[in-house]
């Protein structure tokens, strides 16, 4: 009896495992085992990563933008020039044309040429004077022609090489505006992801990196060796710039209700009555370097390895400047991130 019970036993068993390995029946893979979520300081970094590539593509578009600008200006001249270039030939012509009307209806010669063939020796010497100044004056005519047809065509050439570099520039944009936007959503999305708390945390866990960074700084001793004193230039530029906090961070922005890091800076020392350049990378590549110890109030402090980014030193080891998107124009720490050099404006 016994017997029996477990051949069935064993037979409903195998029954089951056959109808399960059959078609329709298959059996549900076990469900991959979720990703361990991050720390909220592995979250910073990610989130420093994406805003530091956006930094490093609003420069890149800022260039761009900068650069494109210079050449519709240029183009604009340049198509100012060709305009009174191509007025000056249609006058050259139409002169050139009644000399040589003129001359038709005087059997080829003009009337001072004929004058040579008369008898008369007065009329002879003052018609050889007036036929040399003829020509000399014709000669000339068709030099003045010649030189600003030449002109003319450089200035076409120019024009349409302005186009070429206009278009390349425009292409820069919308690609470094496409990256831009790429890596902004991709931060936004995240921070979406996190909770109100977290999202003190986290804004805790950034506030706590920077002045960690700044009392390392300090504790160097870098402050005791910055004693200079602002410019009166550099005054108006700090006085601006100031002026500009709590107003929001957006890229692309030059004022007045928002800006980027460099449109604060280049605003600020436009305002103080020097155009310095767009970027915080040509900032940095075109304005003289100085050594931090001899640093001033109203230069301008270059951060990490790129250039990505500038704020204008203040002084007492303080910054202002335009930190990033979803942040306003601030003072912070002039250690509080990676500084890769200083440049004077007004030096």
């Amino acid at each position: 009896m016994n017997r029996r019970r477990r051949a069935a036993a064993a037979i409903t068993v195998a029954c089951a495992v056959t109808l399960l390995a059959s078609p329709g029946h298959a059996i549900a893979a076990p469900a991959p085992p979720e990703p361990p979520k991050k720390s909220l300081e592995e979250v910073r970094k990610e989130l420093d990563g994406l805003y530091a590539a956006a930094a490093s593509a609003t420069d890149a578009y800022n260039l761009a933008k900068s650069q494109a600008t210079r050449q519709s200006a240029h183009i604009v001249k340049l198509a100012q020039e060709i305009a009174k270039g191509q007025a000056r030939i249609d006058d050259l012509k139409a002169r050139v044309g009644a000399t040589a009307r003129a001359q038709y209806r005087g059997g080829g010669l003009p009337p001072e040429a004929q004058l040579v063939l008369t008898n008369d020796p007065d009329l002879f010497l003052d018609g050889a004077g007036r036929f040399k100044a003829g020509q000399k004056a014709t000669k000339d005519l068709i030099g003045e022609l010649t030189r600003t047809q030449a002109d003319l065509n450089a200035y076409n050439r120019e024009a349409s090489a302005h186009w070429v570099q206009l278009e390349a520039n425009r292409v820069k944009q919308e690609k470094a505006k496409a990256e831009i936007n790429k890596k902004i959503d991709a931060a936004r999305k995240i921070e979406a992801q996190l909770q109100k708390e977290e999202l003190a945390r986290l804004l805790k866990l950034e506030q706590d990196a920077a002045y960690q960074a700044q009392a390392t700084w300090l504790g160097s001793g870098v402050l005791k060796e910055i004693s200079g004193r602002a410019s009166k230039q550099g005054s108006a530029a700090i006085a601006f710039a100031t002026k500009q906090i709590g107003k929001p961070y957006v890229w692309g922005a030059e004022g007045p209700g928002s800006y980027d890091c460099s449109g604060l800076t280049s605003q600020a020392w436009l305002a103080a009555g020097r155009t310095i350049p767009r970027t915080s990378q040509e900032q940095w590549r075109l304005l003289p370097h100085v050594d931090i110890k001899d640093m001033r109030p109203g230069d301008l402090i270059i951060y990490h390895a790129d250039a990505s980014h500038v704020g204008m030193y203040v002084g007492d080891g303080a910054i202002v400047h335009a930190p990033r998107p979803g942040r306003t124009v601030t003072l912070t720490g002039a250690g509080s991130m990676q500084i890769l050099g200083v440049v004077r404006p007004d030096k």
